[in-house]
């Protein structure tokens, strides 16, 4: 398996266009994207777990019913959620996307992200339609990952080559994600297409179990968006028999979905609204997966903890307070943690003890970009890793006016 350039193009048979169509007052921002395949693909997608929902999560669960959809089609600068036609304005945009393209409407996966609770016109949309169309292409990935951004300040997008019985196989996704980002997926907006032959029931499957040490695995702010959700659609192009059972060719999709998930997990928590640095927690040696998975991302969602890296201040009792509160029956006098980044390492904690260490190391440790912080509960053999941001100035001036 390799990294290469396309994102959701470099999959055999997709093509992506974005455009700017008038939703966002920015005209040198993209506001609508449109990935399609040449034939139907085997779809799934995983969506927010907040009881206030986005339109378009309702409408695209009905339509991925029998697992088979061939187009997404997603606007930015307006949630459409909370809106009392918000169902008439997803179905419409489904409806322009089969007007225009021939797909069916029932086979759109439809998205929006943005500001909760204002109207929005679909006209815009519609007006655009013919010349998003004609843009469609099979380079056209990064123009549609611009158009599902918001506040994100980098790009997301990521592809692997991979093979599966003998043919070689292509996966890619973009995504969108900087703010009211937290675990118990979805997370944000994550679109994600391949090649790879695979039944509809196992594509589910892979993309249930993905999620659990994936998108459930970051947070920027503890807010868990209305509209947050992952797709994922196979169109078999590659020509490998079809996957339909837990096999080894199975085994290795997920390897190359989880090297682009996880990859687009640590773009998004660096990407957090202003954010300075990506922390990357890793919790091993724990009793079980539930358990490190649980402290990994209870450390990380600790706004002291976040507020030190920020600082680039070793607190290590922050990140104990973490521990404690986690609500896993953690021996705290076990544990051991470590700051890391590329400047090397430093342990600050054995045995739920502080340890003497040089503050002026630890300092240019934690002032790097991306820090790590390893925590060994020496209580089992599982592992877990968590993303997360630093919490900064930024951050408030960011949400204060993002409505206005």
């Amino acid at each position: 398996m390799k990294y290469i350039s396309g994102g959701v193009c470099a999959a055999t048979g997709f093509k992506a266009a974005g455009i700017h169509c008038g939703i966002r007052k920015n005209k040198t921002k993209k506001d609508l994207a449109l990935i399609v395949s040449d034939v139907p693909a085997s779809s799934a997608a995983v969506y927010t777990t907040n009881l206030v929902k986005g339109a378009p999560i309702t409408v695209t669960k009905k339509n991925l019913e029998n697992g088979i959809a061939r187009a997404v089609i997603c606007n930015s600068g307006n949630a459409n959620t909370c809106n009392a036609d918000g169902i008439e304005i997803a179905e419409k945009m489904c409806a322009m996307t089969e007007k225009f393209t021939g797909i069916s409407a029932s086979d759109v996966i439809v998205a929006s992200t943005g500001v909760i609770g204002q109207p929005l016109s679909t006209e815009p949309m519609e007006k655009a339609m013919p010349e998003l169309v004609s843009l469609l292409s099979s380079d056209g990935s990064t123009d549609a990952a611009h158009a599902i951004m918001t506040t994100d300040v980098a790009l997301k997008e990521i592809a692997v080559e991979f093979e599966l019985d003998g043919k070689v196989c292509h996966l890619g996704g973009i995504a969108k994600g900087s703010g009211m980002i937290h675990p118990n997926m979805a997370t944000m907006l994550v679109f994600v297409t391949t090649d790879a032959a695979i039944s509809p029931e196992m594509i589910k499957t892979a993309l249930t179990e993905d999620v659990a040490d994936s998108f459930n695995m970051i947070s920027v702010d503890g807010d868990t968006s209305t509209n947050d959700m992952l797709s994922i659609m196979a169109n078999g192009l590659a020509g490998n028999k079809e996957i339909n059972e837990k096999n080894a060719d199975y085994f290795e999709f997920k390897k190359a979905l989880a090297a682009v998930t996880k990859k687009l997990c640590r773009a998004i928590a660096k990407d957090g609204e202003g954010a300075t640095k990506l922390i990357e927690c890793v919790v091993a040696t724990a009793p079980d997966k539930s358990c490190a998975r649980n402290v990994a991302k209870s450390v990380i969602c600790s706004s002291l903890v976040k507020a030190a890296m920020f600082g680039a201040d070793a607190n290590w009792g922050r990140v104990l307070c973490a521990i404690g509160y986690s609500g896993e029956a953690v021996d705290v006098t076990k544990t051991d943690v470590y700051f890391a980044s590329r400047k090397g390492e430093i342990a600050v904690c054995r045995d739920g003890s502080g340890v003497p260490f040089d503050e002026d190391k630890a300092k240019i440790i934690l002032s790097e970009d991306e820090i790590q912080i390893y925590i060994c509960l020496n209580m089992g053999n599982d592992v877990a890793t968590a993303w997360g941001c630093d919490l900064t100035y930024d951050y408030v001036k960011i949400n204060g006016d993002y409505r206005t």
